[in-house]
């Protein structure tokens, strides 16, 4: 977790119009910050690696990607999947919601705004962690196992469009929400707009991977309004980061 004490968000609100809303999941939604690093940690003794080693790039990226580096016989989806699978069941103590995030995701399902999650985990670590926290469910999901290459390429965030309908829209009409550089980088390489959380990685790093806006966490970003006929949700921004 980034040290925020002395940083300025304090920013006016700003109001601005999107078609969809794309989240990535650990660190914008949830942080199981606890438990992927318990689970590092037990596949590092597993695979003889270090650990610590596996976790300095491990963050935003596919489990699949970084066993391809450090134990490429492991590299294929079936482990892949039941092994994020069991994070949830071993370690599903340690994660928590990030603040915020609920009533956002209440409020878009509330009002029918489209939204997905695009996430660099499997689609049992997602169906896991929304089980457990009983959070909201999207009614479109990209995991890891639905596209060839993980973030910062920018297929995943296409994808998401693609699948509620809006391949088509204005890029600058779809809001991408993330917390690492890597999902930032996916984001703007797809055209989007996007607001990091300054939740687990240092601000300069978000900046420095393109965000338009920078908040504290899920509590500064909130649905001022959804117009049904031109089908555009009204998002407020408040206290973001002032550069």
């Amino acid at each position: 977790m980034p040290h925020l004490e002395n940083v300025n968000f304090s920013a006016p609100p700003e109001e601005h119009d999107f078609a969809a809303l794309l989240f990535d999941l650990d660190g914008t939604i949830i942080d199981s910050t606890d438990a992927i690093v318990k689970f590092w940690h037990q596949l590092g003794k597993e695979i003889g690696v270090d650990p610590n080693y596996i976790l300095q790039t491990s963050h935003g990226r596919r489990t699949i990607e970084v066993l391809g580096i450090h134990a490429p016989q492991l590299a294929n989806w079936d482990y892949v999947c039941h092994a994020e699978g069991q994070i949830p069941i071993q370690y599903g103590h340690d994660a928590v919601e990030v603040p915020g995030a609920r009533a956002l995701l209440d409020r878009l399902n509330q009002a029918t705004i489209p939204w997905a999650i695009v996430t660099s985990g499997t689609t049992p670590l997602f169906s896991g962690w929304l089980k457990v926290l009983q959070l909201a469910r999207p009614k479109t999901l990209v995991s890891a196992e639905h596209v060839e290459k993980g973030k910062p390429d920018p297929a995943c965030y296409k994808l998401g469009a693609k699948q509620l309908g809006l391949a088509d829209v204005d890029p600058s009409q779809i809001l991408v929400l993330e917390d690492a550089p890597a999902g930032v980088r996916a984001g703007k390489a797809a055209g989007y707009r996007v607001v990091a959380l300054a939740t687990t990685h240092r601000i300069d790093q978000l900046w420095e991977a393109g965000a338009d806006w920078v908040v504290r966490d899920m509590r500064s970003v909130t649905v001022a309004s959804w117009d049904a006929k031109a089908q555009r949700a009204r998002i407020e921004f408040r206290d973001a980061l002032l550069k």
